[in-house]
This record gives C-alpha cells, structure tokens and sequence, in this order.
C-alpha cells in the first residue's frame, strides 16, 4: 500500500500558490517529494493541483498498487468521493443549477484515477500530523517561490 499525502497552499486567496505531495512507499525509507505552483491561483486550485499530480505520480510510477490519498482538504475529499457522481451526471452543474468551480481540474482527477485502486482519506490540517505538517511546508514554501 501506498501513502500519498497532498497539499496546497495560497498567500493571499487570490495570489501566488504551491502544491505538495509526500509519497511513502513500502520498504523504501525516504520519501519521494514532489511540488509546484502558480504565480495566479485559488487555495483551492492548489489543493485540487496536488490530488492530480498524486494520480499522476500513481499512474507512472506504481498503476497497480493500492493507494491511500491523505488530504486536509474537506472540498477535495468529498468532491471527489461524493459530489462528483452528481456534477457528471447533471453535465458539470451543481445542484444549486451554477457551474462547477475547477471543473477541469475535476475532469482532470476523474479521468487520472481511472483504473487506479485509491481510496481518499481526510486528515485534520495544522493538528501536529507529521507527514500533512511536512506537506504542508512543501506548499507554502512554493507558494512563497512564486511571490513577486
């Protein structure tokens, strides 16, 4: 089983932004790092940012093995586990009849975790988690990266 924990992070909601990911395999003692960000983004286009590039990183590197997806973020665990089945089958709209907010960016995890075993956990942010509190540093300091 694999552990991937995701992240993003926002200064000021609009403005510069980073994503994280912090990958624990089994039997292998370090963890892969990987991260980015924008010079224009949401928190949330940050946190969606980091669950695809976790499916992305699932899909090159490890497209058989379980996974387990940890993200301190409410919209991404139940918009992908929960409210996603209903945008797709009302064409991307929600049920307050507007158009979903990242929907792209929801394609893009809906189609990425095709054929991939993932199960999406939440975890509660800033609470002393070690690997959420390490991703999150990831995050910010990516996020401050892209600060003018």
């Amino acid at each position: 089983m694999i552990h991937i924990y995701t992240d993003g992070a926002c200064l000021n909601n609009p403005g510069p932004g980073g994503w994280g990911i912090l990958v624990l395999k089994p039997n292998t003692p370090e963890p892969v790092v990987c991260s980015g960000g924008k010079k224009l983004t949401t928190n949330n286009q940050m946190e969606l940012e980091a669950a695809l590039q976790a499916l992305y990183w699932l899909k090159q590197n490890a497209p058989t093995t379980p996974a387990i997806i940890y993200t301190d973020s409410m919209y991404v665990q139940q918009g992908i586990t929960e409210w996603i089945h209903g945008w797709k089958r009302k064409n991307w709209i929600t049920a307050s009849k507007t158009p979903v907010k990242n929907s792209e960016l929801w394609k893009a995890i809906d189609a990425a975790q095709l054929h991939l075993k993932v199960e999406w956990r939440w975890v509660k942010a800033h609470n002393g988690h070690t690997e959420n509190e390490k991703v999150d540093q990831i995050a910010r300091s990516q996020a401050i990266s892209y600060r003018e």
